[in-house]
């Protein structure tokens, strides 16, 4: 069984999705490994919901270092890929060696997992056709677009895909995720 995680963000990540992610999977034993466009430390953000508003603030959060960067990345070293939210997949949804390596994940069989804005890159790279997924309700146009079927549900299976809507969703995420994981095992 392989025991390493592949989780993606780059600048303006999530910080709650990025430190919750590692260290829930190093606590369930697996090693978690941060890939981002370069390897170096990661300027990340916090979506926070206030009252009044239509949609989410942001704030500076916590950084985190991103310890290869995605081009280094190989598929058959890890179990699951973890497609992270925030402001990052919004640009990295345009990052060539990102999209192929998603694909190679799901071509392979492998786990791919989004949460939030994460599911745009999941979008991109042609992964949403005929499925049903979930994310940000305000991303959900995007998969309607890309050929799948929004669920108002915290967290989806759908095969190998696992999508939840954000970091709010973690406990529903995290149970699919490791229920996921331990099949494999």
């Amino acid at each position: 069984m392989k025991t390493k995680i592949l989780i993606v963000t780059g600048d303006g990540g999530e910080s709650y999705e990025t430190l919750y992610a590692l260290h829930r999977f190093a606590e369930a034993g697996y090693e978690p490994v941060l890939a981002a466009p370069s390897a170096r430390r990661l300027h990340l953000v916090i979506h926070d919901f206030e009252p009044g508003w239509d949609t989410y603030i942001e704030r500076p959060g916590y950084a985190a270092e991103a310890q290869l960067t995605i081009g280094e990345a190989q598929v058959a070293d890890y179990a699951a890929i973890l497609l992270l939210g925030g402001r990052a997949p919004e640009y990295l949804r345009n990052h060539a060696p990102l999209l192929d390596l998603v694909r190679q994940f799901h071509d392979q069989g492998r786990w791919v997992f989004a949460i939030c804005h994460g599911i745009q890159i999941l979008v991109t790279a042609g992964l949403a056709p005929n499925r049903c997924l979930t994310c940000y309700e305000h991303v959900r146009a995007e998969v309607e677009m890309g050929g799948g079927t929004w669920d108002h549900a915290q967290a989806v299976r759908d095969g190998r895909l696992v999508t939840a809507q954000t970091w709010q969703s973690h406990p529903e995420f995290y149970r699919l995720v490791f229920g996921c994981l331990a099949e494999a095992a």
